[in-house]
């Protein structure tokens, strides 16, 4: 029966046969006949059928949801029985930068677990340089990561999207009344950065040599700490993207260097020599949301 309340899931969720039977791998026919069998074990009918809809009865409404909650308490128990046993080696490391706010990893990640529930993604979030040294030390598979050097033979070096800098500032502040300031123009204003304490000294060398910002560095270590300094206009925070990516109390002024565009070329890496199955599925869906 539990195949069974799948299968009745998955035709309510879709609201169609046809596209519950192409979820599940067998033909529209048998996807019919599993759900009469359904139906006739309980004695109940569960759908008003129509010419070419259905409807839930009040019996298929209760049974639905409560079928919900089943299926997720019995994939709950499966995970953990696993786990117990030791079992569920099934693990992908993904390394994040630290501060990154865009949807894509959390929708490639959403996509990855549909594909593969049994196999489990654990996160860490780190700066360029530490994300870096997990990866060579293999203790992440694969990182979506800026990039600050030339690309080296040794990784796969994936382009996902190129994207402007833009200052997130204090909606009160006179600056989020700029559409872009130049970051010569921001030397009195403050930088917030996001941070562990081992790795504030490079990113210190980055944003100042590398990039040109003057300004005086504050350091979080915490992304919620970091907006909080900002919506009290205490300093501005570079982000990727443009108003989408503000929290309230905060608006987005485009960040420029000489009048022109700071660039900020965002990337998947992966060690050339990983021969993993998990990682071309997951670098294919982190490619596909950018």
């Amino acid at each position: 029966m539990l195949k069974q309340m799948k299968y009745f899931l998955s035709v309510v969720r879709l609201g169609s046969f046809t596209a519950a039977a192409e979820e599940h791998y067998i033909s529209q026919s048998a996807m019919s006949q599993q759900i009469k069998a359904l139906e006739a074990d309980l004695g109940v009918s569960l759908l008003e059928r129509g010419r070419r809809s259905f409807s839930l009865t009040k019996a298929g409404e209760f049974f639905y949801k409560k079928s919900l909650i089943l299926i997720n308490d019995c994939d709950t128990l499966v995970r953990e029985t696993k786990r117990i046993a030791g079992d569920n080696d099934k693990v992908l490391r993904v390394g994040v930068l630290k501060g990154y706010s865009g949807s894509e990893l959390k929708e490639a990640v959403a996509a990855f677990t549909a594909q593969l529930p049994d196999v489990t993604i654990e996160v860490t979030h780190g700066n360029h340089d530490a994300l870096y040294d997990l990866l060579r030390s293999g203790e992440l598979d694969i990182v979506l990561n800026d990039q600050r050097r030339a690309f080296s033979d040794e990784y796969r070096n994936i382009v996902l999207d190129i994207r402007e800098y833009y200052a997130e500032v204090a909606a009160s502040s006179p600056l989020a009344e700029l559409n872009e300031a130049d970051i010569a123009d921001l030397k009195n204003t403050s930088l917030i950065l996001l941070s562990s304490e081992d790795q504030q000294q490079t990113e210190r060398s980055f944003y100042i040599n590398d990039l040109g910002f003057k300004s005086e560095i504050i350091f979080c270590e915490h992304l919620d700490d970091a907006h909080m300094l900002v919506i009290q206009g205490k300093g501005f925070m570079p982000i990727e993207g443009s108003s989408d990516a503000t929290q309230t109390g905060a608006r987005a002024v485009r960040l420029t260097r000489g009048g022109s565009p700071i660039l900020r070329r965002y990337c998947a890496f992966t060690k050339a020599d990983a021969d993993s199955e998990y990682i071309e599925i997951f670098t294919e869906l982190l490619r596909q949301q950018f």
